[in-house]
């Protein structure tokens, strides 16, 4: 199987900065500095305080400019 497609059937989902799952990924209103997304299996896994933690590392480095950004390390270790 392509690892499109495996990636695709994960069901990520969109992290608001309060540490709440918002819904799909890809609905964010703000185009310019979307949330973070994460997949469904992993947001579940993590704390609200984890999920808060990443979302505000995008939405911050996104005001910069930034595209691509890092998530924090106890989200990539779970």
């Amino acid at each position: 199987m392509g690892e499109l497609k495996k990636w695709r059937d994960q069901k990520w989902v969109r992290i608001g900065t309060d540490g709440k799952i918002k819904g799909p990924c890809g609905t964010s209103k703000n185009k310019k500095n979307p949330d973070r997304c994460l997949p469904l299996a992993k947001a579940r896994r993590l704390s609200k305080k984890a999920l808060a933690a990443t979302a505000k590392k995008k939405k911050a480095a996104g005001r910069r400019g930034k595209q691509f950004v890092r998530n924090t390390r106890t989200v990539r270790s779970a």
